[in-house]
């Protein structure tokens, strides 16, 4: 058995699109075009506008955030909550207070075959 930390402090600042206070530690990336990553959104944190490279699952795991698309209006998620994107997608999230989410990337992402849709 080997205990691993994917604890915040371990986790890597990301600053594209002129984010703000958002952390990510990469958790799996195997040889397929695919990989799961832990997101730490800290308070008044925003990850900026951008396209995603793939398609992406974000799992909200605690505290509240919003996400939205170019042009849409913020929805607000909490924990339970899953938001998809389709690659190329331009979108963004963030939040006041702090949440966490597992972000799931990659080209054959199929949310709709075990998720109900809101």
């Amino acid at each position: 058995m080997k205990i691993y930390s994917f604890k915040q402090s371990t986790g890597k600042s990301i600053h594209q699109f002129n984010s703000q206070n958002v952390m990510i530690h990469p958790l799996l990336k195997p040889d397929d075009p695919f990989q799961i990553g832990y997101f730490y959104l800290e308070e008044n944190s925003v990850l900026g506008m951008h396209p995603a490279m793939c398609d992406q699952l974000l799992m909200i795991t605690s505290g509240r955030g919003w996400v939205r698309i170019e042009g849409g209006e913020k929805i607000m998620v909490e924990p339970g909550m899953a938001v998809f994107w389709q690659e190329g997608e331009m979108h963004e999230s963030g939040s006041v207070d702090g949440m966490t989410a597992i972000v799931a990337e990659g080209s054959r992402l199929d949310p709709e075959r075990y998720l109900p849709s809101n």
